[in-house]
């Protein structure tokens, strides 16, 4: 699902994010992670993996900027110019010293302590047909970037209390879940996201922690006949202009 502006800039309430060379445009799955990730007061060290633009960093910067600025978010991607388009939107938000962007992959990083939240927007094609753009290839399918290796890295790499937030296609829901419980990690809680009232849900926001729990099951419509619904421009009320 993508939601584009209607030029190279897509400007929000407290920041804008430039659109022109990120492999991948801010979309609705971007502003939905970022606006629906669980914060905490306590976070302090926070990782985005594949951050294209930068939008969900930018989001999680300002949602975290409540609580003051004793908060770091690192945004890796693997593409080149994707991280380039990241560092400036982070310099120019009111948030750049929480924000720091590298052009390298999950593979190579080698990150300086545990996490509090990892975040990901991630590759979520493994079998459709390949994308004839090399770069929007890299970023769209699983080759690159796969669920058992995000979960690994996280795994490895979270505070005992940490959490690993994910937003997917819903169909990737069991497979994900079977592989998260491989290496530890249990769903606390997954929103599912229905476009429409009439269609089933195609997203799901999944997130994860090292301890077994009931599991709040959500659920959020976005669009009705009056344009987004009440309960998506609540969720969304701080971001969208």
């Amino acid at each position: 699902m993508t939601e584009h502006s209607s030029n190279s800039v897509f400007r929000f309430k407290r920041f804008s994010v430039k659109n022109e060379k990120s492999a991948l445009k801010v979309g609705t799955d971007a502003v939905l992670l970022g606006a629906a990730v669980t914060v905490k007061d306590s976070d302090r060290y926070l990782l985005d993996i594949g951050t294209g633009t930068g939008v969900i960093a930018l989001m999680v910067a300002q949602r975290m900027s409540a609580f003051g600025s004793g908060y770091r978010i690192e945004a890796i991607d693997i593409d080149t110019l994707s991280s380039e388009e990241a560092g400036e939107n982070f310099s120019s938000s009111p948030w750049s010293a929480n924000l720091t962007s590298e052009n390298i992959s999950l593979q190579q990083y080698r990150p300086s302590g545990k996490y509090d939240l990892i975040f990901s927007n991630p590759p979520y094609y493994d079998e459709s047909l390949k994308n004839p753009d090399a770069r929007e290839c890299i970023a769209r399918h699983t080759e690159s970037l796969s669920y058992r290796q995000i979960c690994a890295f996280a795994s490895d790499n979270l505070v005992e209390e940490g959490r690993l937030s994910l937003i997917l296609p819903s169909e990737a829901e069991t497979s994900l879940r079977r592989t998260a419980a491989s290496f530890g990690l249990y769903p606390f809680r997954v929103l599912r996201v229905r476009t429409t009232a009439s269609k089933s849900a195609r997203r799901i926001v999944v997130e994860f922690s090292r301890r077994k729990a009931d599991v709040s099951d959500e659920e959020i419509i976005l669009q009705d006949g009056q344009g987004r619904t009440p309960e998506y421009s609540a969720l969304t009320a701080d971001f969208y202009l």
